[in-house]
């Protein structure tokens, strides 16, 4: 990643830009959707004179940047022993909401078994996450997920309230 302008933060960095992102662990709003260097420059880090498109760092499962939906370039990597762990960490960590999982592995029969044990609305196998939403991805393109409910993604027609108007006895095209 880091030959692709991640920006790897050592341990010390990543805990002072979570003291900034992700105050009593929540998302700053004000820095929610930012780049990698405003964030770095939020919390007084230096910014590369090659401007990152990425943060990464090492942190533990239990950590707020692997448990807050934080909707910042900011990706956390949690080392585990193997594919059993992982998939037990991240059946742990997405907290039954059923929301999206993302995983690469050419291994099909992990795949799948990753698929059926999370029972998410969107499982991206081998592609970047936002191809679940439908960019370059299958299907059509989408902001919002039903997924408490249980429908799913919702496109402009079922994200919209269907409504319907009828008239009864006094009108007539005939």
């Amino acid at each position: 990643m880091q030959d692709f302008d991640a920006l790897l933060l050592s341990r010390q960095e990543a805990d002072t830009l979570r003291a900034v992102c992700l105050p009593d662990g929540a998302a700053n709003k004000k820095l929610v959707g930012k780049s990698p260097a405003a964030l770095l420059a939020a919390a007084g880090l230096a910014v590369p004179p090659r401007p990152p498109r990425l943060l990464i760092a090492e942190v533990e499962a239990n950590d707020p940047w692997v448990t807050c939906e934080q909707l910042m370039p900011v990706l956390p990597i949690v080392r585990v022993a193997d594919f059993d762990s992982a998939l037990a960490l991240a059946l742990r960590v997405e907290e039954g909401l059923h929301h999206t999982a993302i995983m690469h592995s050419q291994n099909v029969s992990r795949l799948n078994l990753a698929a059926r044990t999370l029972q998410t609305s969107i499982f991206v196998k081998n592609g970047p996450s936002y191809a679940g939403i439908g960019v370059g991805g299958e299907g059509f393109t989408t902001f919002t997920i039903a997924t408490p409910t249980g429908e799913g993604t919702t496109s402009a027609r079922t994200f919209a309230r269907l409504r319907r108007c009828v008239l009864t006895n006094g009108f007539s095209i005939r």
